[in-house]
């Protein structure tokens, strides 16, 4: 079942890399601009690898909700949650929750998404973890920009997008 409250944001390359090693594949300074933009003030639904992978946790000024299948651990300055059940439950009456990782949450959270917001890098990347395959016909696009990064060397698009009845 669809959750129009729930909301993943993600950046993927292409062939929908999105980890190498517990870690991002590229440094785009204002994907994380972004990101932060967006997030603000909003909950985030994470993997515990993605927890311990960010440079400052919990990220601040946002609600952090860790899911974890070991019971009884527990992340500082976080909500603990031990299912997809239980995250869904616990956010049924925010506005707008987002997904933010890693490559399994993303994979069960995904049927539930109502929205995606997506950085995708216009190339192939290696990796070891990935987004689910995307099907654009399920999805509207409601915003896009292209942009080029030159110290990366490549194109990228942020796109907003949400899905069709």
């Amino acid at each position: 079942m669809v959750h129009s409250n729930i909301s993943i944001i993600v950046a993927v390359a292409q062939n929908f890399a999105i980890g190498l090693n517990n870690d991002l594949l590229f440094h785009l300074p204002d994907d994380l601009k972004r990101f932060r933009q967006i997030t603000t003030g909003k909950a985030l639904i994470m993997g515990k690898r993605t927890f311990y992978s960010l440079p400052k946790a919990p990220l601040p000024n946002r609600r952090n909700i860790v899911i974890t299948d070991v019971i009884g651990e527990t992340f500082a300055g976080c909500e603990t949650v031990y299912s997809i059940d239980e995250a869904v439950s616990l956010v049924q009456n925010e506005p707008e929750v987002f997904i933010i990782g890693g490559g399994m949450i993303y994979k069960q959270f995904y049927p539930l998404a109502g929205k995606l917001y997506l950085t995708l890098v216009h190339k192939d990347l290696e990796a070891d973890t990935f987004f689910p395959t995307i099907n654009f016909e399920e999805w509207k696009e409601t915003e896009r920009e292209d942009l080029f990064d030159e110290k990366n060397g490549f194109h990228y698009s942020y796109l907003n997008l949400v899905r069709k009845d």
